[in-house]
């Protein structure tokens, strides 16, 4: 099975800049608008729909239906972003796609590097079994996270491929993964220029 991978321009800026920088002939080479605004004022969506025919995406910070009903029932997007690790896993995910599809809108599933391969193999597996499937976000781990991990996908030409092996299809490497101890890490602190604290 493949899945059709494509660009999501991101944006910090202002909603009322972003119809702007479509409307007045600024080129846009991506397929869509990822994370246009703060995922916690979704009343600026209202503004950037009334401006904008680009198809909208946001929610990989979303854990439950309520997070996004609004932008949902009102067709303020086109792609819920919501991943399966941050999203309560498989079960409440499927119910979150069904419910986002009786408004035509589609998943763009969150696959950022900071998601384990086990994470990615099921957002595909889990792809399969939905009829509203959008795109696929995927970032290329790093070579030794391929070593600990022995994954059943590939990304080709613009497309994600996965195999039929069972169960999810990702196997873990005990030994190899026991020689890279757990350090916690996070994010760094996202500030302006000025030096004051910003949301990512």
């Amino acid at each position: 099975m493949r899945y059709t991978c494509c660009t999501m321009c991101i944006t910090g800026a202002a909603p009322w800049k972003l119809p702007g920088r479509e409307k007045k002939g600024n080129p846009v080479t991506c397929s869509g608008w990822k994370t246009m605004s703060a995922a916690g004022l979704q009343e600026s969506l209202r503004l950037i729909r009334m401006h904008s025919t680009t198809p909208l995406a946001i929610g990989e910070v979303f854990s439950t239906v309520y997070d996004f009903t609004i932008l949902v029932t009102e067709q303020l997007i086109d792609y819920i972003r919501m991943q399966l690790v941050h999203g309560a896993g498989i079960t409440h995910l499927l119910k979150a796609a069904t419910f986002v599809s009786f408004y035509h809108i589609r998943t763009g599933i969150h696959g950022a590097t900071d998601l384990s391969p086990v994470n990615m193999a099921a957002a595909l597996h889990f792809s399969l079994a939905i009829n509203n499937y959008g795109i696929q976000e995927y970032m290329v781990h790093e070579d030794l996270v391929n070593e600990v991990f022995r994954i059943n996908y590939h990304f080709e030409k613009g497309y994600l491929y996965i195999d039929d092996t069972r169960g999810i299809g990702v196997d873990i490497e005990e030994e190899k993964a026991g020689e890279y101890p757990y350090s916690m890490t996070s994010l760094p602190v996202s500030r302006k220029e000025d030096g004051t604290m910003f949301y990512w």
